[in-house]
């Protein structure tokens, strides 16, 4: 048979030390991964890079460059970040799903409530993990995903339907602030617990006012926070001032 013929060749090579190995020799899955935090992007590419399963084979720091690179690029799974400056979760997923609809993706983000990942549910995601997981957990998540299964940290419980949008589950206390925020939301929410407005926020940044708006909303989903006041709780909290 020609298989065999292809197989004993490949045996007398050397390549592979005995039939039993060459069988045996598992698949690799090829990941894009998006963050907009570039330290841990990096950092998570080098980590993933070093597991024999995984090629990363593209990355993205916002939802425009990750539109663009699935233009080109679809792999076994799409690791996303929940919260990008650029689009709010569910606009993403929704042009994602326009391009790709069945492509498998599993979102990575500090959030432990389960609001946001209900209404992500519905517009169909195969996994969520916390990025306070260890290594090997997320191999064996984007391995799980990308063989067609789904995943889910442990941690959250995805049978609750309550919507736990008052509950502050958010932050991983081992996870420092610009490990949750970025530079100009920390920004904003110092600005914020200086009473500006949104307006004079706009005005001292040279941003939109919408911009404002959408940076505070991503800010509060972050936290777990639903007003200013508990955006300025977290702040105390934090050390970032010292008096409001």
């Amino acid at each position: 048979m020609l298989f065999e013929q292809v197989q004993n060749q490949v045996l007398e090579s050397g390549l592979y030390n005995d039939k039993a190995n060459y069988m045996k020799q598992p698949r690799t899955y090829t990941v894009i991964t998006v963050d907009d935090h570039d330290i841990y992007l990096k950092g998570i590419n080098m980590l993933l890079l070093q597991e024999p399963l995984i090629d990363v084979t593209g990355s993205a720091t916002n939802g425009a460059e990750t539109l663009e690179a699935l233009r080109y690029n679809q792999p076994d799974v799409l690791l996303l970040d929940m919260q990008l400056p650029d689009f709010e979760p569910e606009g993403l997923l929704k042009a994602i799903r326009t391009q790709h609809a069945n492509l498998p993706i599993l979102y990575h983000t500090m959030m432990r409530g389960t609001r946001y990942l209900h209404r992500l549910m519905h517009h169909g995601i195969q996994g969520y993990i916390l990025k306070n997981a260890e290594l090997p957990q997320l191999v064996e998540a984007l391995q799980t995903i990308a063989e067609g299964g789904t995943w889910y940290s442990p941690e959250i419980d995805i049978t609750s339907k309550h919507d736990d949008a008052y509950k502050s589950t958010v932050i991983v206390p081992d996870h420092k602030v610009d490990e949750v925020l970025s530079k100009r939301e920390i920004e904003i929410l110092k600005l914020v617990c200086l009473e500006y407005s949104s307006a004079d926020i706009a005005a001292k940044l040279f941003l939109s006012v919408s911009t404002v708006d959408t940076h505070r909303k991503n800010i509060m989903g972050k936290l777990g926070v639903n007003n200013s006041i508990g955006l300025v709780k977290y702040a105390l909290k934090q050390g970032m001032i010292s008096d409001v």
